[in-house]
């Protein structure tokens, strides 16, 4: 049986050759990597790998020392302002203004990306019914769970309906179902054309939702593709948490402790 074909749809993100230091740390080592229109692609790797630091470059909170970052076309650098009109960022650790309700934050970020009111206001209805919103959206952020404001950043982050989703441990102190919300929803985002690139230490959701996915270790691209041509490369034919192991230094560091 042959493998997928690559996909052929516009490239939204494209790292080319980036590479970025802190002090004599290199965090990033020579990146490239093209994410297409509609797909939800995984980024994987052990802690201190590499990924908050791509993540970063992306949304343009960093510049690279090497290399280019585009997305949707735009240089993250000299064209930062197109890029981020099409970006939104759902960080791990969620961030509101606390002497904000949910609905009034809500409303800043209508107000910031220049969204007619109407038409942002009739969208932030829609999210805070698909969220479950409404008990608390009118409460101060500051009385929030963690629950709660992944949830309120997750729809404030979808308002403006952006062409990239990135999304750093997009489950972290979600229940059971809310996760199963999330999940749905970044289905449903992939299904209408929006590109989500998802960092995740989850594996089993990785598997579950990835068209493609990435493994970064020590800072270096190590793996690339669907989860068949990973277990290509890895020689490897079990699920991604196997294959995961053997193309990481984790995998190394297993076999030593049990020596």
């Amino acid at each position: 049986m042959s493998s997928p074909a690559e996909p052929t749809t516009p490239i939204m993100i494209d790292l080319a050759g980036v590479s970025k230091s802190y002090g004599q740390k290199l965090a990033v080592n020579n990146i490239s990597l093209q994410v297409h229109e509609g797909e939800l692609f995984a980024f994987l790797g052990p802690n201190g790998a590499g990924k908050t630091t791509t993540i970063k470059m992306l949304c343009g909170m960093l510049r690279a020392d090497r290399g280019t970052v585009k997305v949707g076309g735009y240089d993250i650098m000299s064209q930062g302002d197109q890029a981020r009109q099409i970006i939104s960022y759902v960080p791990d650790q969620p961030h509101l203004y606390e002497k904000l309700t949910g609905r009034e934050f809500m409303e800043f970020i209508i107000a910031m990306y220049g969204m007619d009111r109407a038409d942002g206001h009739a969208r932030m209805e829609e999210l805070i019914r698909l969220f479950e919103l409404e008990s608390f959206v009118d409460d101060l952020t500051e009385s929030y769970s963690h629950g709660m404001r992944q949830r309120t950043v997750f729809a404030s982050a979808l308002l403006h309906q952006p062409r990239v989703l990135i999304v750093d441990e997009p489950m972290v102190g979600l229940d059971p179902k809310n996760q199963r919300l999330v999940k749905d929803l970044l289905r449903k985002e992939v299904a209408r054309g929006t590109t989500v690139f998802m960092s995740i230490h989850t594996l089993d959701i990785a598997q579950e939702l990835a068209t493609r996915i990435g493994i970064i270790d020590r800072g270096r691209l190590v793996g690339v593709g669907t989860l068949e041509k990973l277990r290509q490369q890895a020689g490897h034919e079990g699920p991604l948490e196997d294959v995961f192991l053997k193309l990481t230094t984790e995998g190394s560091t297993l076999a030593e402790d049990a020596a």
